[in-house]
């Protein structure tokens, strides 16, 4: 392994507003700690009520996606890890990221609905988000994509965006999903 910079990572953690960022395998356990411990990042930052249990909301559905996706594609350990990360942005806004490998097929997906989520106004969100919830469930479908990420897209005051890149040496490509509270 090579030698990291640390006091590098830290002053472009300190300069871009990072308050929390984990990368590596995710369980249920760790996904609780790591909540646990954004929760008191967030009382310590003095974010309000409504603000804080949006980006906890939202850190909680992006890393139990991640979770269920990993699961169910049975990737190991080292696949499988997810890339967290919390922030502020120059204006005061919760900036939450968070990514893994995908299937190729599976990331355009995500993308084309993340895209297509971002092209609606507030409106519209809400008139999806209501549909989405009275539509049945088909029995033995697969999760993912549906309510909850137009829950995020709801709560969002930006668009979300995402992005899909290619990994050397993997047919899989990194999806990251990017939200502003």
């Amino acid at each position: 392994m090579s030698s990291i910079d640390l006091y590098g990572l830290r002053s472009h953690f300190n300069r871009d507003q990072i308050l929390l960022c984990f990368n590596g395998p995710i369980s249920r356990s760790l996904i609780e700690e790591i909540g646990n411990a954004l929760r008191n990042y967030l009382e310590a930052d003095r974010a309000g009520p409504g603000a804080a249990m949006d980006v906890f909301a939202i850190y909680i559905e992006l890393t139990q996606n991640i979770r269920h996706y990993v699961s169910r594609m049975g990737y190991s350990d080292r696949d499988g890890t997810a890339t967290v990360v919390v922030a502020r942005d120059d204006r005061g806004h919760y900036v939450i990221m968070a990514g893994n490998l995908v299937e190729p097929e599976d990331g355009q997906t995500l993308l084309e609905r993340v895209e297509s989520l971002a092209a609606m106004d507030k409106a519209e969100l809400k008139a999806a988000y209501k549909a989405q919830l009275r539509k049945p469930r088909e029995e033995g479908a697969l999760s993912g994509a549906g309510l909850g990420l137009t829950d995020v897209a709801r709560k969002s005051v930006e668009p979300l965006s995402a992005r899909l890149s290619s990994m050397e040496g993997d047919q899989r490509v990194f999806f990251s999903l990017r939200a502003v509270i």
